[in-house]
Parts: structure tokens; C-alpha cells; sequence
């Protein structure tokens, strides 16, 4: 399953029996980062500020003063449920005098989470790879063809007696595409190798 960001910070607002719920969310790209943005939109006057983020395998939720499992389990399962990674979600509530009880809770805070994340403008998470490319000066235009035609990012170009040194990055689905374009255009002179 391919996984998504979001491509911009969203928010959203949600009332129940007079309690005031406001989810935001916003794209991380680390623990530390997640806990920053919770840090800086947290709102200190708010009768909770429960959260949750994901980044990969780590992640982490807090509840807040609410009961044990009813804000922070629900925003992650929203996170989580909707195929998001790389992302932060802080759900702050003023209490509106009216108990909810643990379900209300847990249909508030999970709710409110989700429905920001839904609203939200997503983007996919795309992972890249780093590849070295060794060419002859023979075979330069077909390289230069071959970045251009996959959409690969020159990191780095070396010159030497031989040839050129290309360090590239481009989306790893599209590593074997690029060293069969580049086997093909230059009759195997072109060597494609992993970087690192």
C-alpha cells in the first residue's frame, strides 16, 4: 500500500454538546519535528491538547488529561486508517460543560481527526534512490536523455580522462527503467550502480 503526506497543513472544526473540538494537521518529517509542531500549536488556555503523529514505524499519541484511550489511540487510528505517514495531528478541545463519556470521546476526538485528514490536500510519499552512473564522453547525449526522460536529479558530475561520474536521484521504482534505457541507448558501455 502506498502511503501519503499531506501536501499542506489543514484544519478542521467540530462541535458537540457545546464542547469545541479544532484538529489540525500538518506534514513531519521526523519525531523531533512532530513534537515541535504539537509543541507550537498547542493551545495553552484549551481544556485539552491531545495528539498523536506517525513517521514511519515510530510513532506516539498522548491523551492529555483525557481517560486512558479516548483522544490519542483514536486521532492515531485516523492517521493510520486513512494511509497517511509523515504526519501530526493535535486535536484541542474546550470543554462545553456537557460529560461526553468515554465513546463520545472517542467518537470526538477520532472523528474530528479524521474528517481534517480527509479535508486535507494529500500528496504521495515517493521513495528515492541514489545511483552513480559511469559514461564514456561517447555516451553523454544518451545519459543526458536518459536523466531527462526519467525525471532523475543530478546530485553530483565529475569529469575524467575517461568520462563523467553522474550521481542521481530519482524515484527508486524507477532505478531498473533508467539502467535499461541507459544498457539499451549505449549498447551496455553506461554503468548504473546503487550509491552508498
Amino acid at each position: 500500500m502506498s502511503l501519503d503526506t499531506l501536501a499542506a497543513a489543514a484544519g478542521h472544526t467540530l462541535e458537540v454538546k457545546h464542547s469545541r473540538f479544532l484538529a489540525r494537521a500538518a506534514p513531519v518529517e521526523s519525531a523531533d519535528a512532530a513534537q515541535a509542531w504539537i509543541r507550537a500549536v498547542s493551545v495553552a488556555d484549551a481544556t485539552h491538547n491531545c495528539w498523536a503523529w506517525r513517521v514511519g514505524d515510530d510513532y506516539r499519541s498522548s491523551d492529555d488529561g483525557e481517560p486512558a484511550g479516548t483522544a490519542g489511540r483514536p486521532i492515531l487510528a485516523a492517521i493510520d486508517g486513512q494511509g497517511y505517514d509523515r504526519v501530526a495531528v493535535v486535536v484541542t478541545r474546550w470543554y462545553g460543560g456537557i460529560k461526553l463519556g468515554a465513546g463520545g470521546l472517542v467518537r470526538a476526538y477520532g472523528g474530528a481527526a479524521a474528517e481534517c485528514l480527509r479535508l486535507a490536500p494529500r500528496e504521495p510519499l515517493v521513495e528515492y534512490a541514489d545511483v552513480v552512473v559511469h559514461a564514456g564522453f561517447e555516451d553523454l547525449g544518451c545519459v543526458h536523455q536518459a536523466i531527462e526522460a526519467r525525471g532523475a536529479i543530478k546530485q553530483d558530475e565529475a569529469y575524467a580522462a575517461d568520462g563523467v561520474r553522474f550521481v542521481l536521484r530519482l524515484p527508486a521504482a524507477d532505478v531498473d527503467a533508467l539502467r535499461l534505457l541507459l544498457r539499451d541507448a549505449s549498447r551496455d558501455r553506461v554503468r548504473v550502480e546503487t550509491a552508498g
